[in-house]
């Protein structure tokens, strides 16, 4: 090996430093954007600096790639390589004192992904350095090293398709195995626009006290963590499979219910979320529906009748249907006598001439109703109201999810996760009931296609009369809301927008009273924080 050849390897290795920090970016926002092309390109659409091209490593990389052009003989080399260095240097620095809300979970899938980028990589370096190894070839692969990993992401996504593509239906066939051997097991599916998880949550609370009852957990609602679920927990023992089912695509619900095979479904909520990935509403009701389309002739659907979109669907299934709702009262479920305490709620269930009182920690309307579908496929099931009355009571609420909770000593009421246009309104009603001054934390709505704007802003208009403080987060991200909420006639001085969460609960542990209510409405991945 020559000198210089030696001296060409060491640029490449001071090269893939700079560039380690920005791949494991890249890999990141690629995890969050769910590993689709079409959406991590949304994000970098959105996100110009990459979410961390700062000055100073701009300026760096402009002179790394100048350096050729100044600079002669094994020298410019040696320039390239020290400031390759001090970008690595700041980029991790400036990486260490992020705190990410969802960091990078290393999967196998993305280890995979990561040495076809590496791969990947090595080759450009190779080809630039050694193959051409002229001025301008030096000099791309300076600019290259700050940029390329992002773009690196779509080879990477194209070739390692297939593989993925085999690991996926090696392990589906297995968990499909899995349940085709548990042949008495009752397979309960639930699926809806909002209120999915907290139902399931709340079926297993109830189902668990008279069944061996397995649920998907936390939101594992897509045909990976389905199977994870069944491959890994599912047991002889259990008698009942609670499964949660996402959908942002058309087709989704469909390829689940062909995966799992309920015999009871549950439809939440329809409404306009994944509104950019399903393209229009007609879309995302249709494709709801399908839980209860494909159901067995002898299986049992329930439905949220208080919902315009599935109250108006004309089932084409003959399945037993069961109707629940609290504005509805023409359903065979509906909540009666209900009020609020910053502790929770107590209602009323009608269902015909029987009427029970409940008594739960949950609060808001959207609870109630996510309690009543699962009182109906716990009577369905022969649970007694004794036992759903002790579980309703004993339930503890879900994480994320109107959530009371106590964070330094201040009451906050977390409904951070993925927000949407009725449960955020519904929010907001929980909050105007509560004592003292009235907060809410925000960035907004995502995910809602060209109606995101319009969606938003009527967020902002909603909060008038039902929080004293709003807290803005993301300065771009929630200009609508800021619209919306001069536009209300909110008092603008109450109204604060700043740029990071961090920020947002400085200002709260400054400003809030103890006895005040936090409400924090939506916390979005890092790939939306902008």
């Amino acid at each position: 090996m020559n000198i210089v050849t030696a001296e060409k390897l060491l640029t490449c290795v001071c090269l893939a430093f700079a560039a380690a920090v920005p791949a494991k970016h890249a890999l990141h926002m690629f995890q969050q954007n769910r590993y689709e092309t079409g959406r991590y390109t949304g994000w970098i659409r959105e996100n110009r600096n990459l979410g961390m091209i700062t000055i100073p490593v701009l300026i760096l990389t402009i002179l790394t790639a100048l350096c050729p052009f100044f600079l002669n003989g094994k020298i410019v080399l040696y320039a390239m390589n020290l400031l390759f260095i001090l970008s690595g240097v700041i980029l991790y620095a400036a990486e260490k004192k992020k705190k990410y809300i969802k960091p990078l979970v290393w999967t196998a899938r993305v280890k995979r992904q990561g040495i076809v980028m590496a791969v990947l990589f090595v080759l450009f370096a190779a080809l630039t350095l050694f193959v051409f190894g002229n001025k301008a070839a030096l000099s791309i692969a300076s600019l290259a090293g700050l940029f390329l990993p992002w773009i690196l992401v779509y080879p990477m996504a194209w070739i390692t398709a297939p593989i993925e593509a085999g690991v996926r239906q090696h392990y589906l066939n297995d968990a499909k195995r899995i349940l085709d051997e548990h042949k008495d097991l009752i397979k309960v599916g639930i699926t809806g626009s909002f209120g999915k998880t907290s139902t399931k949550n709340i079926m297993q609370s109830m189902l668990s006290e008279a069944y061996s009852s397995l649920m998907t957990p936390a939101s594992y609602n897509t045909p990976m963590g389905i199977t994870r679920t069944i491959r890994e927990y599912l047991k002889p023992i259990h008698q009942v499979f609670v499964c949660e089912m996402g959908a942002d695509h058309v087709g989704d619900i469909t390829e689940l219910m062909n995966f799992v095979h309920p015999s009871i479904g549950v439809v939440t909520s329809i409404g306009p979320q994944h509104l950019n990935t399903f393209g229009s509403q007609e879309n995302i009701t249709r494709e709801k529906m399908q839980m209860i389309e494909m159901l067995p002739e002898d299986g049992f659907g329930v439905l949220n009748y208080d919902n315009e979109f599935i109250r108006s669907w004309k089932i084409q299934n003959s399945v037993k249907i069961a109707t629940y709702g609290i504005h509805s009262r023409d359903v065979d479920y509906y909540a009666d006598e209900i009020s609020y305490r910053q502790n929770g709620s107590l209602f009323t269930v009608a269902h015909g001439e029987e009427r029970v009182q409940i008594e739960t920690k949950l609060l808001g309307e959207l609870n109630i109703l996510n309690i009543l579908s699962a009182i109906a496929v716990a009577r369905h099931l022969g649970v007694s109201w004794h036992v759903i009355q002790k579980a309703a009571k004993q339930m503890a609420p879900v994480e994320h999810r109107l959530e009371p909770k106590k964070i330094n000593g201040f009451r906050f009421i977390d409904d951070a996760f993925n927000a949407n246009p009725v449960g955020s309104g519904k929010a907001l009603d929980v909050l105007a009931m509560m004592p003292a001054k009235r907060w809410i934390v925000t960035p907004g709505m995502i995910d809602l296609g060209e109606k995101q704007n319009e969606i938003n802003k009527h967020f902002g208009t909603l909060m008038k009369d039902k929080a004293d403080v709003v807290v803005l987060v993301g300065r771009q991200q929630t200009k609508p809301i800021y619209e919306g909420l001069q536009e209300s006639g909110f008092d603008m001085e109450n109204v604060i927008v700043v740029d990071t969460v961090r920020e947002a609960f400085g200002i709260v542990w400054q400003k809030a009273g103890r006895e005040d209510t936090i409400l924090l409405e939506n916390d979005l991945p890092d790939a939306f924080n902008h």
